[in-house]
This record gives C-alpha cells, sequence and structure tokens, in this order.
C-alpha cells in the first residue's frame, strides 16, 4: 500500500510532467499508467520516489512522443493540443511557469522542440528539477542537459508573445465576447477583436472545419455572426471555460455533448487568435463528443458560413 499511496500523491505532477512533453491528455494519462506499472515492478525502493518517479515518466514520454511526431507529420490541417480543463498540479513557488507553459501557444512552441529539448525544458525550466535529477531522466550529462536547456529557452523566448493583461482581465474580455457571439452581434464582436485576429481549427480531417484561416476582424466577426443562427437550432450552449489556463469555452449541443472547445489569445487588449478544436479524438476526455457531421446536417449547414 505505501507505494500505491506514495504514487497517488504524486500522480498530479508525473501528469502534469507528461502533459506538457505531450500535449495530449490521453497520451499524458497512458505515460502516467505505464509508470505506475513499472514502478510495481521495481525490485528496490528509490532515495527519492519524487525523482524517481518524475524521471520514469519523463522516459516513458520522451519515447511516445518520437512515435507521435511521426503520426503529426501526416496530420491533416493544423495540430493543436488536447484541451486541457484543469492542471491538477500546484506549486505556488512556480505558479508563473506552471501557467504559462500550460497555454496553447507555449505548447505549440514547444512542439518545435526536439523531444530530449522539450523534456529537458519542462523538468528543468517549468517544474525546477535540478540538473542531476534532469540528466538522469533524459540519459544525458548534467553539462549536456545544460546546453540542451539553453538552447530550447532561447527557442522558447524567440517564440513567445508575453500577455499584456492579467487573466481576470482576459476573461472579462472574454466574456463580453461569447455575449457578442450568443447575440450575433457583428459589430460588438469586431469592437473586441484586434485587426489581424484570425481562427484556426484543428479537425484532423474527422470533423469540418468552418472557418479555419479566416483572418481579419471584419471577416472574423461576420463569420462568427454567421454561426450563431445555426448554432441556435441545434439548441448550442456556449460554457466558458478556462482552457490550458487561458479564457475559452466548451461548445454543446442541446445534448450536452461536447461540439468543439474555443481557447482565446488575448494581446494587447484584444483577441489575436480564435483555436477551436472539433477532432473527436481530443475531445472524449471533456465529455460526451458530439457526431459534427450530424451537427452540421441538423444546423442546415451545406457549406462554410461567412
Amino acid at each position: 500500500m505505501r507505494r500505491a499511496e506514495e504514487f497517488e500523491a504524486l500522480r498530479p505532477l508525473l501528469f502534469s510532467i507528461a502533459y506538457r512533453v505531450l500535449g495530449s491528455v490521453s497520451e499524458a494519462e497512458d505515460a502516467v499508467q505505464e509508470t505506475w506499472l513499472r514502478y510495481q515492478r521495481s525490485a528496490t525502493d528509490p532515495a527519492s520516489t519524487k525523482a524517481f518517479l518524475s524521471a520514469v515518466v519523463t522516459r516513458v514520454s520522451i519515447d511516445v512522443l518520437r512515435s507521435a511526431r511521426v503520426r503529426r507529420e501526416a496530420y491533416v490541417g493544423p495540430w493543436f493540443p488536447e484541451p486541457l480543463l484543469d492542471d491538477p498540479y500546484e506549486d505556488p513557488e512556480r505558479s508563473a511557469e506552471l501557467a504559462d507553459s500550460v497555454s496553447t501557444a507555449a505548447l505549440l512552441l514547444l512542439e518545435r522542440l526536439s523531444p530530449l529539448e522539450r523534456a529537458v525544458f519542462v523538468l528543468r525550466e517549468v517544474f525546477g528539477f535540478g540538473f542531476a535529477d534532469v540528466a538522469s531522466a533524459v540519459g544525458r550529462s548534467p553539462a549536456a542537459c545544460r546546453q540542451l536547456a539553453l538552447r530550447a529557452r532561447r527557442h522558447m523566448d524567440a517564440g513567445r508573445t508575453r500577455f499584456t493583461a492579467d487573466l481576470r482581465e482576459r476573461e472579462e474580455l472574454a466574456g463580453r465576447f461569447f455575449d457578442a457571439f450568443r447575440e450575433g452581434d457583428v459589430d460588438g464582436l469586431r469592437e473586441l477583436l484586434a485587426a489581424d485576429a484570425r481562427v484556426l481549427g484543428d479537425s484532423g480531417g474527422k470533423a469540418p472545419r468552418w472557418g479555419a484561416g479566416v483572418s481579419g476582424a471584419d471577416r472574423v466577426a461576420r463569420l462568427l455572426a454567421a454561426l450563431r443562427p445555426p448554432f441556435t437550432r441545434i439548441g448550442g450552449i456556449v460554457e466558458p471555460r478556462r482552457l490550458n489556463g487561458q479564457p475559452g469555452a466548451v461548445f454543446r449541443d442541446r445534448e450536452g455533448r461536447v461540439v468543439n472547445t474555443w481557447t482565446l489569445d488575448v494581446h494587447g487588449g484584444r483577441i489575436q487568435t480564435i483555436r477551436t478544436v472539433i477532432n473527436p479524438d481530443k475531445l472524449a476526455h471533456v465529455g460526451p463528443v458530439a457526431d459534427a457531421w450530424a451537427v452540421l446536417r441538423e444546423a442546415g449547414l451545406t457549406r462554410r458560413p461567412g
């Protein structure tokens, strides 16, 4: 029982490490389960259970990521991480790093790193592990890990856009945005969008991609306003939620089934990017998933609105 109790106490940390390395809730959960199985099979007790399990889940995640990257190269359309409703791990001393690292924008930057760079960055920069533990986890020397961390940090800093408003202000803006969407208010939507606002959609080729690639405040506002009547016909529900630590929403049909999720990137007091995930494979952990093609037919949409 002691091992089971120790493992359960560390499960939130292990999941949070795996999710940041993989960008997938389902794959992170599988990596955590594999870590437990390896811990059960281990004949000796580690000096530090936290260090041992963190190393194991990191190695498992690196192996999964290497095979996943091959699949993602053949992915249909843009690839986004699976939406995360709640990050189970909390550390007041690293709250800023944890919140920033789980955002969709940060996870997409992490996708550009090699698996080793990504793992080192997550362990060192996000969770604050010492280089000795990082080296043990990834099978490299501490000196090599320092170089990997330096390269990863430079890449992340070069690509990262810092948020210019606190989360409460961004969520207040998101609330007004979703109110305007419910009302089909083109002017209200346009007012909240950056001039170069864009909509990007991840369907994986398994669902319709309304609005994917639309850019410009006026075009985006008109597209979203045009979606409101068909969304009303299906009894659509907008459920504002914090997704990946950022303002967003879960969209459901009248039965409460998940149609898609939206996350909003807010910069300079305006919404810069709307990322939608409608690939059903990426939504199962959010709740029962609607048949997006059936939703399309019920909504009376035979072509992309806008």
